[in-house]
């Protein structure tokens, strides 16, 4: 005899476990038999999600506003074809805002005992680690009425790598680095220049460089050329304190001097020069030491990935004692950090000694370009009062740079879309001029 109404519900739900009706059914099954059998024969009938197998592959890490392709592997063991919702969850900042629903989601049928890969592509917003969260399955039966729904971990991480927009600047800087480097050499003789050849002196050459022996032995005035040194050491130390977390634009300052050291590390090793990383606070957060010339911008990268401003006071003390045993021979000391002058005056001003005995000191700052655009602000009472604090605040910066210029200290001071290839036109400078 035919199974009806309720007896029909009950033997199709053999395999459901206790628990899973909910009292809503009863009301459901005394109402509408037929609706609610069709309902549990199609949540039967749903392929399990428990014993799905899952498995990633793509992209470990990527460039800021760069995108990353993640695949996602979903093997369906059973012996049900899976009709499937899936939900690959990650952080906020993986991607732009309001592209999430549609980056994240993805729908999917899976024939018994196969498999398919699915691709979630993340746009990062932000520096550092996006790890992935879980995956939420939902399995639908052939009727889409029904449906179950579990969670997997599927654990994946993507490194987001600071962008390095001042990249475009490099080529124009190689070409200058060219001009220093022997293949056209110079004749001013400094502390971090040495000797090139000799060639035929020319009516305006320096005297100084006429090498007398070598006229006496050839019977032509001849002249010494020298190129710059190779070889040199390059400390970049990047300030992480609370200074650094102010945004200028749309970034914090430390992701302006970011771009800007890359540049400097770039141009550095492709002068032949040695180039180390500190960034610290209270204490190092980051230190690159002794890499090959081919390992530094990947070694960089990486680790400025993860740095994020602390907002604690920098401790200049613990700073200064760092840099002179991480550069125990004379180097280029380029500081990346604020022009405030509460922090300098009373942090860096008294240690600065103990550096420019010793070191070449550089040291560069994100200045706000708002801050000039206040200086010209005119046509009101409040217009007035907000350039006032604007030539205020630019004059107080004038003033930090003049005490550390009068300490020896090499300023530079530039906005974030231009502080990258001052701070390497300023390299080029000491380089030229033999003063690393």
């Amino acid at each position: 005899m035919a199974l009806t109404g309720r007896a029909a519900l009950l033997a199709a739900l053999g395999s459901i476990p206790v628990g899973v009706l909910e009292p809503s059914w009863t009301g459901m099954l005394a109402v509408n038999g037929p609706i609610a059998l069709a309902c549990a024969v199609d949540y039967a009938l749903a392929a399990p999600v428990r014993g799905l197998k899952l498995a990633r592959s793509g992209d470990t890490s990527v460039r800021l506003g760069e995108p990353a392709d993640v695949h996602l592997t979903v093997t369906n063991p059973s012996g049900r074809t899976l009709r499937a919702r899936v939900r690959d969850a990650w952080p906020p900042s993986s991607w732009l805002p309001g592209t999430e629903q549609a980056a994240s989601r993805h729908s999917v049928t899976i024939p018994a005992g196969e498999r398919r890969r699915l691709t979630t592509r993340l746009l990062p917003t932000r520096r550092g680690d996006r790890r992935a969260d879980r995956v939420t399955i939902r399995s639908y039966g052939p009727l889409g009425l029904w449906a179950r729904q579990g969670s997997h971990p599927a654990p994946w991480t993507v490194r987001v790598l600071p962008p390095f927009t001042s990249r475009k600047h490099l080529p124009s800087r190689l070409a200058r680095l060219r001009e220093l480097d022997g293949r056209t050499s110079v004749l001013t003789r400094g502390e971090g220049t040495e000797f090139d050849s000799l060639r035929d002196y020319v009516p305006g050459d320096d005297t100084r460089s006429i090498d007398w022996r070598a006229t006496a032995r050839q019977q032509k005035v001849a002249v010494r050329t020298w190129r710059p040194e190779r070889d040199r050491h390059i400390l970049i130390c990047l300030d992480t304190g609370r200074t650094s977390a102010g945004r200028v634009g749309d970034a914090p300052r430390l992701d302006s001097a970011m771009d800007a050291a890359l540049l400097l590390a770039a141009l550095a090793t492709r002068a032949g020069d040695r180039v180390d990383l500190l960034a610290h606070d209270r204490r190092p957060r980051a230190q690159i030491q002794g890499r090959a010339a081919a390992d530094i911008l990947p070694s960089f990268v990486n680790a400025m990935a993860s740095l994020e401003p602390e907002l604690v006071e920098t401790d200049a003390r613990t700073l200064v004692s760092t840099i002179l045993r991480s550069a125990p021979r004379r180097s280029l000391v380029v500081l990346l950090t604020s022009l405030d002058a509460a922090p300098i005056e009373e942090g860096l001003l008294p240690l600065l000694p103990q550096l420019t005995q010793r070191h070449t000191v550089l040291l560069a700052s994100v200045a706000d370009p708002h801050v000039e655009e206040m200086t010209k602000s005119r046509g009101s009472v409040d217009a007035v009062y907000e350039a006032a604090a604007g030539t205020q605040a630019r004059s107080q910066r004038h003033r930090t740079a003049d005490q550390l210029s009068r300490h020896g200290v090499h300023v530079v001071d530039a906005t974030p879309d231009t502080l990258a290839p001052a701070l390497a036109d300023a390299y080029l400078s000491l380089k030229a001029a033999g003063r690393l």
